[in-house]
C-alpha cells in the first residue's frame, strides 16, 4: 500500500485499522502547514479535521476562572482534534508553537473509520483502559494471556460427591473409585460442624499412618471449612488460592450451590506453572536450604509470567502468595513449635498490601504476646534476618526489620506506639505510621494482630493525622512539564516517586478515613468507589495508572538486571514504545486529578 510519506499507519493507533481502511485514509489524507502562532481548533468548536504532527509542536489549552491553563503539547507522530471530531466541539485550544506540519484526515472521514472500526474507536473514546487492553494485544496472545481470561466454569471440574460424616473410610474409598474422583465432600453432621472435603490421601494417611479401622467415619477426617471459588470467578485466581491456603483442590460455587470441584491438575491442564512447582518445593522441603532454592525460581517465574502477558494484579497476587509461604517456611524453621501461637510475623508497605514483584527488600515487624517469656528471640529474628537476605529479600534501608528491636513489640507495646503516633503526626512518624498501616500477618497467631488492626483503624477519626497524611501527598511534584511532557533526569523518570506513591499513599489515606480494612490499593478503590468516596470514573482511571506504572517499571526492572544493572524505580522514556510513552503521560495526568481530590477532601492546597 502506498502510504504519504511520514504517516506511519502500522502504528498506533492507525494499526487498528484493516486493509481496506488503511487504503481509504492513505487516499485521503491531506497536510497542512501553520506558522507560529496559528489555533489549529478553537475551544468549544468543532474541527474540519482530525491531525497528525509531522514536524513542530503543538500546545492544548484552555481557559479557566480566566486564566489559561497548558494542558499538554504534541509532538511527531501524535495524534489531536479526534474529540473535536467525535463530540462536534473542542475540549482546548491547540496552538502552533513555532513553524508546523500536520497530516489532515477530513473529519467524515475520521467519523466512518471511528463507527466501521470499532477497535480503533474504543481508542479514541474510552482512553487509559482500553489503550492499556489494546497494548497487551499487541503484545500476542499467548497461552497465558487466555489462562487470564478463562473463568473457573470453563476448566475441566470433577463431580461433586457427598457424603455424610458417619460414612466409613472403606465405603468413602469405594465412592472415589466409582466416581473416579479424588475428594468427597462430607456433610456437617448434627453437631453443628460445617461441610468438610476428605481426599485420597487422607483416607491413605487414615489407614496407613494412624492405624484407623476400615470402618472408622470420615467426618473427624475431614479438612474445615471448606475452601470455594466461583465458577465465574478467572482461573488465575483460583490458583492463587490454592497457593495461598497450601491446598490443591478448592469446590467450585455458582451462587451457594456446589457445582464441582477444581484441583491443580485441572489448572495445570490450561497452564503448565512454574508457580505450582515452586509451592510444591516449598511444601516438600525439609531445610533452610531447600526453601531457599525453591524461593530462588522467583525471579525467573516473575520474568516468565511478565512475558506472556500477565495481568498486574495477579501477578503481583501470585508472587505475594509464594513470598508469604516462604518467609512462613523460614519463620517456622526457626521459631519453636512451643513459641509459634505467642508470635506473629507481619510484613508491611508493598509486601503488606500485595504489591510486591521483585523482591525488594523486607519490610516486617513482629506482634508478641504480652507474657510471652523467650530468651532466645532476639537471636532468633537475627537469623530470619539474615537468612531472608540469603535467599533474595535485601536488609531494609530504614531497618523496618524483626532484627531490630523498634519493630518488636508486646501487643500493648504496639497499641500504645499507635497512639503515640497519633499524637505526633509528623515526618518520620507519619512514615513509619503509612508502612505500618498496611501490615498483613503471614506466621504465627494472627489473633494477636487483630486488637493492633482496630488499634490502626481507629486513627480513621483523626482529621489532622489525615490531613498530615494527605499533605504527604501533595509535597510531591508532578514529573509533567507545563506542556504536559514527561520530565526526566538522565532520560529517566522516577515512576514510584512521580506515580505509584502518591496513589498508593493518597488511597491508604482515603481507606483509613472510611474504616477500609482490606490493604491492598486496588481492593481500597474498589470500597472508596462502592462507598462513594470517590467518583467511579476517577476510581477506574486510578486503577489503570497504578498498573500501568507496576507494568512499565518491572519490565525495566527486568531489563536493568539482565543487563546486570541494579533494578530500581527510573524508566527510561525514549526506550519506550509510542504507545507506552503515551500511557505513561496519561497515567502521570491521572495522578494529578487524583491529588486534586485528595486535597479537596482533606482541604490541603498543592
Amino acid at each position: 500500500m502506498d502510504a504519504v510519506p511520514g504517516l506511519d499507519l502500522d502504528s498506533p493507533p492507525f494499526d487498528l485499522l484493516d486493509q481496506a481502511a488503511r487504503e481509504r485514509l492513505a487516499a485521503a489524507v491531506d497536510m497542512g502547514y501553520f506558522p507560529d502562532g496559528t489555533v489549529l481548533i478553537e475551544e468549544g468548536r468543532a474541527s474540519e479535521h482530525a491531525f497528525v504532527v509531522l514536524k513542530g509542536r503543538v500546545e492544548a489549552s484552555d481557559h479557566r476562572d480566566g486564566e489559561h491553563h497548558r494542558f499538554a503539547d504534541y509532538g511527531p507522530g501524535d495524534v489531536f482534534g479526534a474529540f473535536a471530531v467525535i463530540m462536534g466541539r473542542a475540549r482546548h485550544s491547540y496552538t502552533a508553537i513555532g513553524d508546523v506540519l500536520c497530516f489532515l484526515i477530513p473529519a467524515a472521514l475520521f467519523q466512518k473509520l471511528i463507527n466501521e472500526n470499532p477497535r480503533f474507536g474504543a481508542f479514541f473514546h474510552e482512553g487509559l483502559s482500553v489503550k492499556r487492553q489494546l497494548l497487551a494485544e499487541q503484545q500476542g496472545s499467548s497461552e497465558l494471556g487466555r489462562l487470564m481470561l478463562t473463568r473457573v466454569h470453563d476448566a475441566q471440574l470433577a463431580p461433586v460427591e457427598v457424603v455424610g460424616p458417619e460414612t466409613g473410610i472403606g465405603t468413602a474409598a469405594e465412592r472415589l473409585r466409582a466416581a473416579q474422583v479424588d475428594c468427597l465432600v462430607v456433610r456437617g453432621g448434627d453437631a453443628g460442624a460445617p461441610p468438610g472435603i476428605v481426599t485420597r490421601t487422607d483416607l491413605l494417611d487414615a489407614l496407613a499412618l494412624r492405624r484407623l479401622d476400615v470402618d472408622a467415619p470420615v467426618g473427624p477426617l475431614a479438612s474445615r471449612p471448606l475452601v470455594s471459588v466461583r465458577a465465574e470467578d478467572v482461573l488465575f485466581q483460583a490458583l492463587v488460592t490454592m497457593t495461598e491456603r497450601h491446598i490443591e483442590r478448592v469446590v467450585v460455587l455458582d451462587g451457594q450451590q456446589p457445582v464441582g470441584t477444581l484441583g491443580m491438575a485441572e489448572v495445570l491442564a490450561h497452564y503448565a506453572s512454574h508457580s505450582h512447582l515452586i509451592s510444591l518445593r516449598l511444601a516438600r522441603a525439609r531445610s533452610l536450604e531447600e526453601i531457599a532454592e525453591a524461593a530462588r525460581g522467583m525471579p525467573a517465574l516473575v520474568r516468565a509470567l511478565h512475558a506472556q502477558g500477565a495481568r498486574m494484579s495477579y501477578l503481583m497476587e501470585m508472587v505475594s502468595a509464594l513470598n508469604s509461604r516462604i518467609m512462613g517456611r523460614i519463620f517456622q524453621e526457626l521459631v519453636p513449635e512451643p513459641h509459634r501461637d505467642r508470635v506473629c510475623l507481619l510484613v508491611m508497605g508493598s509486601e503488606g498490601r500485595r504489591e510486591q514483584i521483585l523482591k525488594t527488600d523486607q519490610d516486617n515487624a513482629l506482634v508478641l504476646a504480652d507474657d510471652l517469656e523467650w530468651p532466645g528471640l532476639e537471636a532468633a529474628m537475627q537469623r530470619f534476618s539474615a537468612t531472608l537476605g540469603e535467599v533474595g529479600y535485601p536488609p531494609c534501608p530504614g531497618r523496618v526489620m524483626v532484627d531490630n528491636p523498634h519493630w518488636r513489640m508486646t501487643r500493648s507495646q504496639w497499641l500504645r506506639r499507635i497512639e503515640g503516633w497519633s499524637r505526633e503526626a509528623r515526618g518520620e512518624t507519619v512514615l513509619d505510621l503509612s508502612i505500618a498501616l498496611d501490615a498483613r500477618p503471614v506466621a504465627g497467631n494472627a489473633r494477636l494482630f487483630e486488637p493492633v488492626k482496630d488499634a490502626f483503624m481507629a486513627l480513621g477519626r483523626d482529621e489532622i493525622l489525615g490531613h498530615h497524611m494527605a499533605r504527604t501527598v501533595l509535597e510531591f511534584r508532578s514529573p509533567l512539564t507545563l506542556f504536559g511532557k514527561v520530565r526526566t533526569t538522565d532520560g529517566r523518570v522516577d515512576i514510584k516517586k512521580g506515580g505509584i506513591f502518591p496513589l498508593v499513599h493518597g488511597i491508604r489515606t482515603l481507606a483509613l478515613r472510611h474504616d477500609i480494612r482490606r490493604n491492598s490499593s486496588f481492593d481500597r478503590l474498589a470500597e472508596l468507589a462502592d462507598a462513594g468516596a470517590i467518583d467511579r470514573e476517577l476510581a477506574r482511571d486510578t486503577t489503570q495508572a497504578m498498573a500501568v506504572f507496576q507494568r512499565l517499571r518491572l519490565a525495566q526492572q527486568l531489563d536493568d538486571l539482565a543487563a546486570g544493572r541494579e533494578a530500581g524505580n527510573g524508566v527510561d522514556v525514549a526506550g519506550l514504545r509510542k504507545l507506552d510513552r503515551e500511557l505513561l503521560r496519561d497515567a502521570f495526568r491521572v495522578v494529578g486529578r487524583f491529588k486534586d481530590h485528595l486535597g479537596t477532601v482533606f482541604h490541603v492546597r498543592g
